[in-house]
């Protein structure tokens, strides 16, 4: 029988204009006569047909309406993700991890009949240039009436206008790596930023004598919540070690252009063998290229602390070469599990409100354990330096936005198993 359940009456439907009723198409009316003849038995069948007729398009109407309810409702979700950069390899993983884990969703949520996701994603780019082109961006999809809007924000003020008109627009945002002030964000996922300087910071305390008054330079960059974050947690882990240090200068990157230029500056700055101690940078997208000019002018008695897991910064490690440590993100995993967030959140569940992956510390000791950016997240270990905090822990963290305080979270079906694909940067 056909979807209108017709098949066993009609092999061949079709709407005859003559007669305004669907009938058999082998039937046709004769041609050949007159159009305004009708015998007296057709006349006495018009009122018969045509009531027929408005049957039919009542069951037509009755059988399509909810089909194309039905369609409707099985329409992908329009995700738009607003990502920082392509140029800075730590954010691309991200990236790759984020659509990585939205095909495994989408897989799932096929299987199960349920909406998938669409994700429609821009790049926003580096500097001020990028800030304006992200504004405009989130803007575009706000007048696109996407259903939800992931966001991995160039800085924390400049979205707040926009954040706040998607609020009213009733889209929520999740944002990622960086937070936004102003608005209200429905999920924000983040590297423990604070934990990767604070890593950094104790671990640059126990490589001196404790009298030693430190000379160090900060590479920072101030416009977003993740890189102060680091800088304070490399400070406070000093003084909690109770090392004395004096900052000589600092300096702003955060990618490989202004890296660069940041490190000649510190050449320039300093150029006597010995002049400085520290060299803190609060990102491998721009610290490599910093440690890069300082190792062409054979700058090796510095001792350079950073934070991403770049695989040419654990090179440099390996080859006991400037920098001591860099404490890593899970990249991938980072991106996985904001996806999963957003899926969550467009199903209708209650998400978290903040949620910490943790950092990795990549030393000459460690890097064995680290199994990079897309890797899966490794088990605790007992750090072999002096810390507060003897083991280092495995665990994401839900942060309570009005205590602050922690607990661990694992988020359902993003990481719980030991089979999770490579590549998806999943907690193991």
């Amino acid at each position: 029988m056909s979807w209108l359940g017709w098949q066993d009456r009609c092999d061949v439907v079709q709407w005859n204009q003559d007669l305004g009723c669907c009938c058999n198409a082998d039937k046709r009316t004769d041609k050949s006569r007159p159009s305004a003849g009708l015998t007296s038995r057709e006349d006495s069948m018009k009122p018969i047909l045509g009531g027929l007729g408005k049957k039919v398009l009542l069951l037509l109407a009755v059988v399509l309406v909810p089909m194309a309810a039905f369609a409707a409702q099985m329409t992908p979700f329009q995700v738009g993700v607003l990502y920082w950069s392509s140029s800075i390899p730590g954010q691309v993983a991200m990236r790759k991890g984020l659509e990585n884990e939205a095909q495994i969703i989408n897989d799932e949520l096929a299987a199960s009949g349920a909406r998938t996701l669409r994700l429609v994603s821009q790049v926003a780019g580096d500097g001020v240039d990028g800030i304006e082109r992200q504004i405009e961006q989130m803007r575009g999809l706000i007048r696109r009436k996407v259903d939800l809007i992931i966001v991995q924000p160039t800085d924390n003020a400049a979205l707040s206008v926009p954040l706040q008109e998607a609020n009213t627009a009733g889209i929520p945002v999740v944002a990622y790596d960086q937070y936004i002030d102003g608005g209200t964000i429905t999920a924000y996922l983040t590297t423990d930023n604070y934990q990767a300087g604070y890593l950094d910071g104790e671990y640059t305390a126990q490589a001196f004598p404790d009298d030693r008054k430190l000379r160090i330079i900060l590479v920072e960059y101030p416009h977003v919540s993740s890189t102060v974050e680091r800088v304070n947690g490399f400070l406070d882990a000093l003084q909690a070690a109770k090392q004395p240090y004096e900052i000589l200068k600092t300096y702003n990157a955060v990618e490989p252009v202004s890296g660069a230029a940041a490190g000649k500056k510190i050449l320039q700055d300093f150029p006597g063998s010995g002049s400085v101690d520290v060299v803190f940078t609060v990102n491998d997208g721009g610290g490599l290229s910093v440690v890069n000019e300082l190792a062409s002018a054979g700058r090796f008695e510095l001792f350079v602390a950073t934070i991403d897991g770049d695989p040419e910064a654990v090179k440099y490690i390996m080859d006991a070469r400037l920098i001591h440590i860099d404490s890593a993100q899970f990249c991938g995993a980072l991106g996985a599990h904001t996806v999963r967030m957003a899926s969550l959140v467009l199903s209708g569940k209650k998400v978290p409100g903040h949620i910490l992956l943790p950092a990795f510390p990549i030393t000459q000791e460690t890097q064995a354990r680290f199994k990079g950016w897309l890797g899966t997240i490794p088990e605790r270990f007992l750090k072999h330096w002096k810390s507060p905090n003897p083991w280092w822990e495995n665990h994401l963290l839900k942060v309570n936005h009005d205590t602050g305080e922690r607990e661990p979270y694992f988020q359902s079906g993003c990481g719980e198993s030991r089979n999770t694909p490579d590549g998806r940067g999943a907690l193991r």
